[in-house]
């Protein structure tokens, strides 16, 4: 009894450390940016040791990646998405937002979304350590939501099977998008699509065409006024 006591007890001081440990990150990368924050930084805030930090986040990128995902995961538009029942036009929905989400990525006033995708590129450049991590938790987090739905649109008769991999078709989704809000990061665009509602309407249907929906399921779906707005998914959509 006193063996399950004190283990509880273990692992009630490590779930606060580490909560101690993320909040103490978030203000640290707030004020000085992924670039200018340390580990040694995380940790004096949270007053630890820098050793102790390190067994709960092993790299700065790690928990950068976790913070996102944690800010995703609280997320209610999100939640509101995930709880829907899967369907072909959950499959239009979840699309439609992501698409508006990473169209409007450089809108933002703070530029926190251009940040973030920059140090997604950067890291595909470098080791890959924070893109792989976020690639994971977004996985996690929104590919089932995909996959499944786009399982429900085939049996439903809306789509047809594309290759062996559904999940597969969310990561061409995924990097079509992130692409294309690459050539917004610089003052002045590299590559003009046009008008901002038609491109919006166009690649939605670029994407859903190539997930293997037909022309009826997008037609019905795709101008209904979308349930989830996007640009409240900064972490999966970070990447």
């Amino acid at each position: 009894m006193l063996t399950h006591v004190t283990m509880s007890n273990l692992r009630m001081t490590s779930d606060l450390r580490r909560e101690l440990i993320l909040n103490a990150a978030k203000q640290c990368f707030a004020r000085y940016g992924f670039a200018g924050t340390t580990t040694k930084s995380v940790a004096a805030a949270a007053s630890i040791s820098e050793a102790l930090l390190f067994k709960h986040f092993p790299t700065k990128s790690a928990l950068y990646a976790e913070i996102l995902a944690e800010a995703c995961q609280a997320d209610p538009a999100l939640h509101r998405l995930l709880d829907r029942e899967p369907s072909t036009e959950t499959l239009v929905v979840l699309i439609r937002g992501m698409v508006d989400h990473f169209l409007n990525a450089s809108a933002s006033p703070d530029q926190q979304e251009a940040q973030r995708l920059r140090l997604m590129i950067s890291s595909q450049l470098d080791d890959g350590e924070f893109a792989r991590l976020l690639y994971e938790k977004i996985r996690d987090l929104i590919g089932r939501a995909f996959t499944a739905s786009l399982e429900c649109a085939i049996a439903a008769g809306d789509a047809v099977p594309v290759g062996r991999e559904p999940l597969n078709l969310f990561w061409f989704a995924h990097h079509t998008v992130l692409m294309m809000v690459l050539t917004k990061l610089p003052s002045v665009p590299t590559l003009s699509y046009g008008a901002a509602p038609g491109l919006e309407r166009q690649i939605c249907e670029f994407i859903l065409r190539g997930v293997g929906l037909n022309s009826a399921a997008i037609a019905l779906h795709l101008d209904k006024q979308p349930v989830f707005n996007a640009a409240h998914t900064s972490a999966a959509e970070s990447a």
